[in-house]
């Protein structure tokens, strides 16, 4: 190997480790992580929905029944999951095509994700709440 190929390799090695060029739980790593992940589930609900409208064309009482278990507690935490996850996905890609199309964007990544993340735990915080009042009250009773 050759002195200069040998000096690359050692800046190459030495940057990746000290300028976070290699992921190591770097927010941008879990925020991509997450996008990919929260998009695969969107997906699938918007799947199972398509199948479970469809349903109603080939046996009404069928649907009926599959509508009705979709009205018990785990479903309603889903249902909050589906939620958070949905949110976290436009918000995000917000950002990604923040950080794409505006120029000043890869300067500003890691505060938009960082804000992202705030307007998720604003918006999520109170919607779970509207959301799980009536399995809460179902479960522990009340009115």
């Amino acid at each position: 190997m050759t002195d200069s190929a040998m000096a690359t390799e050692q800046v190459v090695a030495r940057g990746s480790r000290s300028n976070g060029t290699l992921y190591r739980g770097d927010p941008g790593m879990w925020s991509w992580v997450a996008h990919r992940i929260t998009g695969v589930l969107t997906f699938f609900f918007l799947f199972a929905h398509v199948l479970d409208t469809a349903l109603v064309r080939v046996s009404p009482n069928a649907y009926d029944q599959v509508i009705e278990t979709y009205k018990s507690p785990i479903v309603n935490l889903l249902e909050v999951g589906l939620v958070g996850a949905v949110l976290y996905h436009a918000l995000n890609g917000i950002r990604v095509m923040l950080v794409d199309f505006w120029a000043k964007g890869p300067k500003y990544q890691k505060p938009m994700l960082w804000t992202l993340l705030v307007v998720w735990v604003l918006v999520m915080v109170p919607g779970a709440y509207f959301m799980m009042v009536r399995t809460v009250s179902e479960m522990f009773g009340g009115s």
